[in-house]
């Protein structure tokens, strides 16, 4: 291979590698975000966020 398509690989693994990164980070944020928002807002007395969301999602089929 070239010089330049071995530079052009390397800049494309490390802003692939990057990306994942960020994308991982966000994806674990808005999980963090929607489990709070469960627990504080939808979850009955007792319940635990697994079993609302499985109640919510178990609703929204049964519309």
């Amino acid at each position: 291979m070239s010089k330049l398509t071995n530079v052009n690989k390397k800049i494309e693994n490390t802003v692939v590698t990057k990306y994942k990164k960020i994308e991982n980070a966000v994806v674990s944020k808005y999980q963090k975000i929607e489990d709070k928002f469960i627990d504080t807002f939808l979850a009955e007395d007792g319940e635990t966020t697994s079993q609302a969301k499985d109640r919510i999602k178990e609703n929204i089929k049964n519309i």
